[in-house]
């Protein structure tokens, strides 16, 4: 029988330092995101502030209680094209954090983001357990949007993300084999032409595996 085992292809990619957390405020005020959350401007500002660190690796989060991935998404762009949830994830605001803990609060930071590139290839089931063994947590689906506002250049075309820390509960309590993820449209199918190079939030099922998708994950989050 041949060796199914996931095999390291690429070294682990982390992007290039995120902006200030004052800057990271401020691209949020811009597209309207402390509106959608019902977050005051200059709260916003005070929290950025009192937390900022300068140029680094922290990334600013709004809970998804209060900013659901349904609205984020719209707001990405790449080349010009707005970013779309595709047509057959209407329930997609349902996909909530699984086994993971938020901060308590409507706005927190993410340390330590990467893209998972290493595990391009893996299956959702078998990445998870490597992840926690590493003590990393997988980032939610609004927290890889939030790293896309703030760093488009993160998605690239084959090598995108899975954001496998949010999960679908179905009614009978069992998790839905679907996982959410981030990537580039190829303008094909329900997509259409026009949305060809535009960010796209699709789903994966949790057992296959995708060459062109990494796993995010964060080193922790914080209040």
């Amino acid at each position: 029988m041949p060796d199914t085992t996931p095999t390291v292809t690429t070294p682990p990619v982390t992007t290039s330092l995120l902006p200030s957390l004052a800057t990271q405020a401020e691209r949020l005020i811009e597209l309207g995101v402390h509106e959608l959350a019902r977050i005051p401007a200059e709260e916003l500002r005070a929290f950025a502030e009192s937390a900022d660190r300068g140029e680094g690796d922290f990334l600013l989060a709004v809970h998804p209680d209060r900013a659901p991935a349904s609205a984020l998404a719209p707001l990405l762009r790449r080349d010009g094209k707005p970013g779309f949830v595709v047509v057959d994830m209407p329930d997609v605001d349902g996909f909530a954090p699984c086994d993971v803990e938020l901060p308590d609060t409507p706005l927190y930071l993410l340390a330590g983001l990467n893209r998972g590139d290493r595990m391009a290839n893996w299956s959702p089931e078998e990445a998870l357990p490597a992840l926690t063994e590493e003590g990393r947590t997988p980032l939610l689906l609004t927290e890889g949007l939030h790293w896309v506002l703030q760093r488009p250049e993160v998605l690239e075309r084959n090598r995108c993300f899975m954001t496998i820390g949010s999960r679908l509960r179905k009614a009978n309590g069992a998790l839905d084999a679907r996982t959410p993820a981030i990537w580039i449209s190829n303008g094909t199918g329900r997509d259409g032409r026009e949305r060809r190079g535009a960010p796209k939030v699709g789903w994966c099922w949790w057992g296959n595996r995708h060459t062109w998708l990494g796993f995010a994950s964060a080193r922790g989050r914080s209040s």
